[in-house]
């Protein structure tokens, strides 16, 4: 056995013997120095800053960092957040290439998180999960679907434990809505609405921006990887790439994986039989750049009998027009601010007020006997009519995360050894993430998708299939 399988086995033996009592996952001791589980943070900025961060605070030995941006490099003394992770873990062992890390390092990495652009996450994580790490990855869980149904199988095969970064899924009043759908409080489900103020960044540009030097501290090569190749810009990176279709999955992507999940979870839904969309006045997707300014996507699945569940998605603003002089979005009114959000009609919303000050985003699921209103960022859920409530009692089925933090839920899980302890893990988050990816496919072909779940095809749609499954820039091949 070597050290790192030694170690493990320690580790796991450590067991969370408390694991069904008040529904948490609390170590039954607190780690030596020697003792932590070791984690690798791939990303070191933005969202990469916050998930070590949270790692660390969850109880990770944070050993090893691995970034495209080289602080050391930076222009100014500062080097922003990627210099402040540095010195924040100073004994981590930094990498520019997360592949050279895992190749050097794998046997002292017990546990990494994924905090790269869309199209790097199914490559990143594949390749730590094949060197027997527990993988916390950023929503959305890959940039293509293919991508996403071989994490999760991968994932079942190592039996690692595996973690998306859909905060949310960890909190309380989540998991207490899932309880009380399932448990049949608003009766059948059969319509479910979610929406988000997404995009806030440049969406629908006609072509790629004009190229510039690649500053000395970005190894655009690394940052590009398996996607095809364009030449640097700041209009990209290291923030607008979200806008681009061979490196982001817009608004869907970014927010569909947090704001449609609760909903997905208590429906217990898994893969749509078809899925239509309507976008940017009903043009589809502008151009094979970029996704369009806003998108209404309408998935069904199958229900109950003969009567299918209608799930219904809302992005971007209607006014919105991209204007190439200034690489951005504004109202096609008077060249403002846009502001004709894409939502859902009134009498879904019911006059509950949601404005972008103070709800950008939610969600509503409706069923045979009322509706319930959700957002992910309040525990204030509620019921209407309020008399489905009356006289009901209803137990917490699902398991509590540990102070309703998902980084505490996936290191507790992995001291536990038990990958299902982690309840946003890829068993869950590999099919919710096939089907959120699928409204883009029907964007990007503009037209209603009939869908093979089974076999990741579309029956009436065979060109769906480069989409389905990308091609990877020479030398960035996925062996799976």
């Amino acid at each position: 056995m070597d050290n790192k399988s030694t170690r493990r086995h320690f580790v796991k033996g450590l067991g969370v013997t408390a694991a069904a009592l008040n529904f948490q996952v609390v170590p039954s001791r607190v780690f030596g120095a020697n003792d932590k589980i070791t984690l690798a943070g791939i990303g070191t900025s933005g969202k990469g800053a916050s998930d070590i961060s949270g790692s660390a605070g969850a109880g990770f030995q944070i050993t090893h960092l691995c970034d495209i941006v080289d602080s050391d490099q930076y222009p100014n003394e500062r080097g922003g957040s990627y210099a402040k992770t540095r010195g924040n873990y100073p004994d981590a062992k930094f990498y520019q290439d997360w592949r050279e890390m895992l190749e050097q390092e794998g046997d002292k990495i017990d546990a990494v998180t994924v905090s790269t652009p869309d199209h790097v996450h199914a490559h990143a994580s594949i390749a730590a999960m094949k060197k027997n790490c527990a993988v916390y990855c950023q929503k959305p869980l890959t940039h293509g679907i293919w991508e996403a149904r071989q994490l999760t199988r991968i994932a079942d095969e190592t039996g690692v434990v595996t973690q998306m970064g859909n905060q949310a899924h960890a909190q309380d009043h989540m998991r207490r809505v899932v309880e009380l759908v399932r448990a049949g409080l608003i009766g059948e489900v059969r319509e479910i609405h979610a929406w988000t103020n997404r995009p806030i960044w440049p969406q629908a540009m006609p072509k790629w921006p004009e190229a510039e030097p690649v500053p000395k501290h970005i190894n655009w090569d690394l940052w590009l990887g398996p996607a095809p190749f364009h030449e640097y810009s700041s209009k990209i990176a290291p923030f607008k790439w979200r806008g681009f279709w061979d490196f982001g999955t817009g608004a869907l992507g970014d927010m569909a994986c947090h704001i449609m999940d609760c909903a997905f979870w208590a429906a217990e839904l898994g893969s749509p039989t078809s899925v239509s969309a309507v976008s940017a006045d009903g043009r589809g997707a502008l151009s094979d750049v970029a996704p369009p300014t806003w998108a209404t996507i309408n998935y069904e699945f199958p229900g109950k009998g003969d009567t299918p569940i209608k799930f219904v998605w809302y992005d971007g603003y209607k006014d919105a027009v991209f204007n190439e002089e200034k690489w951005n979005l504004e109202s096609s009114i008077d060249g403002g601010k846009i502001r004709e959000r894409n939502l859902p009609p009134e009498d879904i919303l019911e006059g509950q007020g949601f404005t972008e000050k103070k709800d950008g985003y939610g969600s509503i699921i409706i069923g045979t006997e009322g509706k319930i209103f959700f957002n992910r960022t309040h525990d204030n859920w509620f019921v209407k009519p309020g008399s489905v409530m009356d006289g009901k009692s209803i137990e917490k089925t699902l398991l509590r995360a540990r102070d309703e933090d998902p980084h505490k839920e996936f290191y507790d899980a992995i001291a536990a050894g038990k990958p299902e302890n982690a309840l946003s893990g890829f068993w869950h988050s590999g099919k919710f993430t096939e089907m959120v990816l699928l409204g883009n496919l029907a964007v990007r072909l503009n037209k209603k998708v009939e869908w093979d779940g089974e076999n990741l095809s579309s029956p009436n749609s065979p060109e769906a299939a480069k989409l389905i499954k990308r091609e990877y820039r020479e030398g960035w091949e996925l062996t799976v």
